[in-house]
């Protein structure tokens, strides 16, 4: 399996990319993604970020790639984004505010706002359709705030944009996703695993 995932030339994706290996984030079974679609590999983020050092050693890479945008603000969706957006704002030297489920839709809650004007980055453990983070982006932009760009550790999207902004992944991986009527392991009854955060 990890040969499925890719780094760039840069140092600082092969240095995510090995610690993703050795933090044992790379699953093998029969996944429910939170876009819909069914898979029989899944990279739990979580895992290597319950690693406070490598969480932020990931955190300040993406904050490199990021620090063009000049960023006020980072938005981190709750749950998988929140611990990767804190490093990242912390490495930016900004402050960071998640997003999270209020009945199906996401909302900022617990006293966050934005200011009219303020550039948002969304940051993600992963992105692979893009759907929740556009539902941040539109959550962002009622407040008023402007989104400058989205960012990642683990980009399965197949681009480097999203919604015409720049989409800033540190490993792009290439996994194989089925929609649920053609998944061949529901055709052989394997048990299906939902091992992300989202309800809705």
């Amino acid at each position: 399996m990890p040969t499925m995932l890719t780094s760039q030339t840069a140092r600082s994706d092969q240095t995510v990319l090995d610690l993703l290996i050795r933090s044992g984030a790379l699953l093998e079974g029969h996944f429910l993604l939170s876009s819909g679609l069914h898979s029989p590999h899944y990279v739990q983020c979580a895992r290597m970020l319950e690693s406070p050092g490598r969480a932020e050693i990931a955190g300040r890479f993406l904050a490199d790639l990021a620090k063009e945008l000049k960023v006020d603000v980072v938005v981190g969706p709750a749950l998988g984004g929140i611990v990767i957006a804190h490093e990242t704002a912390r490495a930016l030297e900004t402050r960071c505010i998640f997003t999270e489920r209020q009945s199906g839709t996401m909302a900022l809650r617990r006293g966050f706002d934005l200011r009219p004007g303020e550039r948002a980055l969304i940051v993600e453990d992963v992105v692979t359709t893009g759907k929740s983070t556009l539902e941040v982006r539109d959550e962002i932009e009622a407040h008023g705030a402007k989104v400058v760009g989205y960012a990642c550790i683990v980009n399965r999207s197949g681009g480097e944009r999203l919604a015409g902004m720049p989409l800033l992944g540190l490993v792009r991986v290439d996994l194989t996703t089925f929609e649920p009527a053609d998944c061949p392991h529901c055709l052989e009854k394997e048990a299906l695993i939902k091992p992300g955060s989202r309800e809705a």
